[in-house]
């Protein structure tokens, strides 16, 4: 399988990721006996659940010291001591500081939601597919709405994928007033590229939760969580029907790879000129939660 390859914005170069749990990853999604268990045992929540009641346990924590040696994590912007955590899941979903993720103050700006790698579709009606060129999912089945699907069909949207090392948690794009969130129960595959590259319909398939953010700049937003295989939970924290502030946290992804997305209205945003160009290429932009990724 080929390699996974990004666009680092701060860096402003190409990089190779490395990916957590690799081997495996590429013996389920590229093997025939990986993909028997892929379709018994892999995808169905029951393995995720367990996998995450795994990192629950206070014996975890003894991945966490290696894993942020290994992955160079910078343990100066949490908000707790790694040796406070008492599993390696709470290490996972933990807060930051909040200098960590300073949140742009342009006011017609939008942020990225989270830490993680990002793809746009500027058009949706004219998008010719993501990861692989010709491969798009469809919105109806995304969305489970035929009239939001309708509405939002020439919409934009932004896919920000989360790698097991990333910071955790998500947040809103702009400010508003959020609606309650709507659970789509489904299965829990694989979110990374390897997996995507061969079944783009995933992201339809999978475990997610719809949003509305009601706002005054950018219309109605809607800010969508995937789940993914080992990912023990969604978890909501902001408060349905009270407004929020541009970057303000809505929840967190318990242990494993994740995503979200969101989705403007016809025009509502104009992505920024490098997640334009990465995105023409199916490659995704390194961005962290905060930073700007386009305006009204």
């Amino acid at each position: 399988m080929d390699e996974i390859l990004y666009h680092d914005r701060y860096l402003d170069k190409t990089c190779q990721e490395k990916v957590y749990g690799d081997s495996a990853l590429r013996w389920t999604y590229g093997t025939l006996a990986g993909r028997i268990s892929l379709n018994t045992v892999v995808k169905r929540t029951l393995f995720s659940h367990w996998y995450g009641w795994r990192m629950d346990r206070p014996g975890s924590r003894e991945k966490i010291a290696p894993f942020i040696q290994e992955y160079g994590l910078d343990p100066d912007e949490f908000v707790e001591h790694p040796d406070q955590y008492g599993s390696f899941n709470e290490f996972f979903f933990r807060k930051l500081k909040p200098d960590a993720r300073p949140i742009d103050a342009d006011p017609n700006s939008a942020v990225f939601p989270a830490d993680g790698r990002h793809l746009c579709v500027p058009d949706l009606a004219q998008c010719d597919g993501l990861f692989v060129k010709g491969q798009m999912f469809d919105l109806p089945q995304l969305l489970q709405d035929d009239g939001l699907a309708k509405r939002f069909s020439n919409g934009s949207l932004l896919l920000s994928r989360l790698c097991p090392v990333d910071y955790h948690r998500f947040h809103f794009p702009v400010a508003g007033t959020p609606g309650p969130t709507r659970l789509i129960n489904g299965p829990l595959f694989s979110v990374n590229p390897i997996a995507l590259r061969q079944n783009i319909h995933i992201f339809t398939e999978n475990k997610r939760c719809v949003t509305e953010l009601e706002t005054d700049s950018f219309g109605t937003v809607l800010v969508m969580e995937i789940g993914a295989t080992c990912v023990g939970g969604i978890c909501q924290t902001y408060e349905p029907g009270t407004a929020v502030s541009k970057g303000q946290e809505k929840g967190f992804f318990r242990f494993g790879g994740s995503s979200t997305i969101m989705i403007f209205e016809p025009g509502a945003i104009r992505f920024d000129d490098d997640l334009i160009h990465q995105s023409s290429m199916q490659r995704e932009l390194y961005a962290k939660i905060g930073d700007h990724m386009g305006t009204t």
